[in-house]
């Protein structure tokens, strides 16, 4: 965790407040894995860790989950769910279909945030979101930040959960679908994957608004 700046570090005013000394009780982080893929649903998490004392030597490896090794990511996932609080949300197809993957990304987190500030029991909170957007109808206090599992911990540990969840959950589907190699192209377009769908078609479980140009 060298290059990760710490939430309570992220935003510092005047040199020395930081989101602590602003008030918050507590620091959320979401993230999402699949937003890319043409098929399976999207996975969208929020963590807010119990504590940050120790988090250097408890997860030095922390980082944004497309930086990490399946190995890392997988040996992380447990670690991070004992030591957080946390909510790991799966928006369906039909949702990302109807509500395109930009909002189904922020009605996840929408929903994991709640989640989460539910099982901590206050709402006098800070959540981080990951990229360029806020969180719609949220009535919360809320920042976006750009490349923010690259900065927040929290964000970080969130796309991880997302991450492994998703990855985990497309295995497990290839058995179903095993004619699209979704244990291995985990539903992106790939070369084989577009391959298979001219040859097969299309599943229940694609994404008909992303294939548009190979349909």
């Amino acid at each position: 965790m060298s290059r990760m700046i710490f939430d309570f570090d992220l935003f510092e005013k005047n040199n020395s407040r930081t989101l602590f000394n602003d008030g918050y009780e507590y620091i959320l982080g979401c993230d999402e894995a699949g937003r890319g893929p043409a098929a399976g649903p999207l996975f969208v998490s929020c963590v807010c860790f119990k504590s940050y004392d120790n988090l250097y030597e408890t997860m030095e490896e922390l980082n944004d989950s497309k930086k990490l090794s399946e190995k890392t990511r997988e040996k992380l996932f447990p670690v991070i769910k004992e030591n957080s609080i946390y909510s790991i949300q799966k928006i369906e197809i039909e949702t990302i279909e109807k509500m395109n993957i930009l909002n189904a990304s922020l009605y996840g987190m929408k929903l994991a945030s709640i989640e989460v500030i539910k099982k901590l029991k206050t709402e006098n909170v800070l959540v981080l979101a990951d990229g360029n957007k806020q969180i719609k109808d949220f009535q919360f206090p809320q920042k976006a930040i750009i490349k923010g599992d690259s900065t927040s911990a929290a964000i970080a540990a969130a796309s991880i959960l997302s991450k492994v969840s998703r990855d985990n959950f497309m295995i497990e589907l290839d058995k179903k679908y095993p004619k699209y190699n979704f244990k291995k192209n985990k539903g992106y377009l790939t070369k084989e994957h577009i391959e298979a769908i001219k040859k097969f078609g299309i599943s229940d479980i694609h994404r008909k608004s992303f294939l548009k140009n190979i349909l």
